[in-house]
């Protein structure tokens, strides 16, 4: 009678340790690296830029405050939004 071999424990988990791998450089790092550009982006506006929010209003930057920003969207009309919701900033 054949005896089954016994498996290495530590073989068993090769496969659930490549699958983490590849989630993390797969879903996890570009995420990660999305969220520090975006951040960047954010700290390094200044008045007069153009950007689009996440809600997709289209405006001039005429102020920065600590945790808002002031657009300019048409004549004399100005708003002001979290900056969290600037989602791009225009190519000049």
């Amino acid at each position: 009678m054949p005896q089954a071999q016994a498996v290495n424990p530590l073989m068993q988990f090769v496969p659930l340790i490549f699958i983490f791998i590849l989630f993390y450089f797969l879903i996890l790092r570009p995420q990660k690296q999305k969220e520090k550009n975006h951040q960047n982006m954010l700290s390094g506006l200044n008045k007069n830029d153009e950007v689009v929010t996440s809600g997709g209003i289209h405006g001039t930057v005429v102020n920065v405050k600590d945790k808002t920003v002031v657009l300019r969207v048409d004549d004399n009309v100005k708003i002001e939004v979290e900056k969290s919701c600037i989602a791009i900033k225009k190519k000049a």
